[in-house]
C-alpha cells in the first residue's frame, strides 16, 4: 500500500481554522483591542467579525471552548512569520562546536584554535574543548591543565566556562558559553577587516589634482624613397654584361 503524499506546506499557519472552517458551537472571543469579550456562539462571533471588517481566527483549538481572535488573517500570518524568524535567530545558542587540543600544542597552533573558538562564540555558539592525552602523556596531566588554563585566559573576553575543566578518561573536557552581546568583545578579525578597507578618494583631492599630461609618441620614421636608377647606370652583376647597356632611352 502506497503512502499518501505529505503536504508541501507544513507551516503552522496552514492548520489554522478561519471563519467558516471553525467547527465549535461556541468560542471564547478576543476582541480587536486584544481584550476578552467572553464566550459567545459561533454565529454571533462571525457576525462580530463581519461588523469590524476582520476575520475570526482560531488561535487555541485545544482549549474548552476554543479561543478565537478578531483580527485580519493576513496581519496574523505576518505576526506568526515574524515570531518564527526571531526564534530561528536564537537557535545558534544550542549549536555546539568542538575544538580539540593536545598537551604539546605549539603556541601558534593554540592561537589558531583560540581564533576558531572566538569566531564560534561571536556567532552565539557554544564551544566544547577536548584535550586528549596519548600514551605516556597521561603521566603528566598537569601540562594539559596548563594548556586549558591558557586557553580560558585568552578566550575570557568572549565566553566563560560552564564548569571547571575535569579529566574524564584520557581527555580533559570543558564547555564554554558565549557572553551576552553587550558584554562581549568584538571579533578582532572583523576589526582588522574594517581597518584594511581602502579609503574612498575625496572629491576635493580629485578637483585639485593636476591634469595628467599624455605624452605623444614621435611619429615613426618614414621609409626612404626608392630612387630609380637608369638601366644604363646599373652595375653589372654576376660577372655578366648588361644586355641593355647600349640601349638609349628617348
Amino acid at each position: 500500500m502506497s503512502r499518501p503524499f505529505s503536504p508541501r506546506n507544513n507551516s503552522p499557519v496552514s492548520f489554522i481554522r478561519v471563519n467558516g472552517k471553525i467547527r465549535a458551537r461556541e468560542v471564547r472571543v478576543i476582541g480587536v483591542d486584544n481584550k476578552q469579550v467572553g464566550i459567545v456562539m459561533l454565529n454571533d462571533a462571525l457576525g462580530m467579525a463581519r461588523q469590524h471588517g476582520v476575520d475570526l481566527v482560531e488561535i487555541s483549538p485545544n482549549a474548552e471552548p476554543p479561543v478565537c481572535r478578531l483580527v485580519d488573517f493576513g496581519k496574523y500570518r505576518y505576526e506568526l512569520a515574524k515570531k518564527e524568524k526571531d526564534s530561528r535567530k536564537h537557535q545558534h545558542a544550542s549549536t555546539v562546536k568542538e575544538v580539540q587540543l593536545s598537551p604539546r600544542i605549539d603556541p601558534h597552533d593554540l592561537g589558531i584554535k583560540v581564533q576558531h573558538a572566538v569566531n564560534f562564540l561571536c556567532e552565539d555558539m557554544k564551544v566544547k574543548v577536548a584535550l586528549k592525552f596519548r600514551g605516556r602523556e597521561m603521566q603528566h596531566t598537569e601540562f594539559g591543565f596548563e594548556v586549558i588554563k591558557k586557553f580560558i585566559e585568552q578566550i575570557a573576553p568572549f565566553g566563560h566556562p560552564d564548569f571547571q575543566p575535569k579529566l574524564v578518561g584520557r581527555a580533559i573536557n570543558l564547555m564554554i558559553s558565549p557572553l551576552p552581546r553587550n558584554k562581549r568583545a568584538k571579533n578582532p578579525r572583523h576589526e582588522d577587516a574594517e581597518l584594511h578597507e581602502p579609503d574612498e578618494p575625496d572629491e576635493a583631492d580629485e578637483a585639485e589634482a593636476p591634469p595628467v599630461k599624455i605624452q605623444k609618441h614621435p611619429p615613426a620614421p618614414s621609409a626612404p624613397e626608392k630612387v630609380k636608377v637608369p638601366v644604363a647606370e646599373q652595375p653589372a652583376t654576376g660577372g655578366l654584361q648588361n644586355p641593355f647597356a647600349d640601349l638609349e632611352i628617348k
